[in-house]
C-alpha cells in the first residue's frame, strides 16, 4: 500500500484541478509512479499471475474542504478522475452553510488497469450542484489533512 498526503498547510484548489500530495509512504514496488507536489499518478497494469489480464488497486481519498473567505456557498465535491474521466461512484459532496466551514469527504474507487498498461488517476475539485444548473460553483476550495491511499489487490 502507497499513502500520500496534502501539504501542512491549506491547500487552494481550482475547480477541475487535481489536488497537490506529497510522498508519505509511496510505493517502492514500481507499480504506482508519483511526483511528489503534484496530482497525478500513473498506476501500472503489472500482473505476477501470467494468466492475470489486469492488475487491481483500491484508491482511497478522505480529506477536510470548505470554502474560503470570499467564495459563495455552494455543494463542494471530490471525485477520483481515471485518466480524465470522473469514476462512477466516486464523488463526494459536502454541503457548507458558512464559509471556513471545514467537513470531510471521502472518495473511492476500484481501478482495474489492463496488464501492460498504464492510467493515470487524480482526486480532483468538481462541481457539486450537478442536478442544479444555475448554481456557479465557487473558484476555490482549501483542502487540509487529505490523504490518499492505493492498495493494490490483484
Amino acid at each position: 500500500m502507497a499513502e500520500y498526503l496534502t501539504r501542512d498547510a491549506v491547500e487552494s484548489v481550482a475547480l477541475n484541478t487535481a489536488i497537490p500530495f506529497v510522498d508519505s509512504i509511496p510505493c517502492n514496488r514500481g507499480y504506482v509512479f508519483h511526483q511528489s507536489g503534484t496530482g497525478i499518478f500513473v498506476l501500472r497494469g503489472i500482473v505476477n499471475n501470467p494468466t492475470s489480464c489486469f492488475a487491481r488497486y483500491n484508491v482511497v481519498f478522505t480529506g477536510n474542504v470548505a470554502i474560503p473567505t470570499g467564495g459563495a456557498i455552494t455543494p463542494v465535491a471530490t471525485a477520483i478522475v481515471v485518466s480524465g474521466e470522473s469514476r462512477d461512484g466516486s464523488r463526494s459532496i459536502y454541503s457548507p452553510t458558512v464559509v471556513d466551514s471545514y467537513g470531510n469527504v471521502t472518495s473511492r474507487a476500484t481501478i482495474d488497469v489492463p496488464r501492460g498498461c498504464c492510467f493515470t488517476v487524480s482526486v480532483e475539485y468538481v462541481n457539486g450542484a450537478v442536478n442544479d444548473p444555475t448554481t456557479t460553483p465557487t473558484p476555490l476550495i482549501n483542502v487540509v489533512d487529505g490523504s490518499l491511499s492505493i492498495s493494490r489487490t490483484a
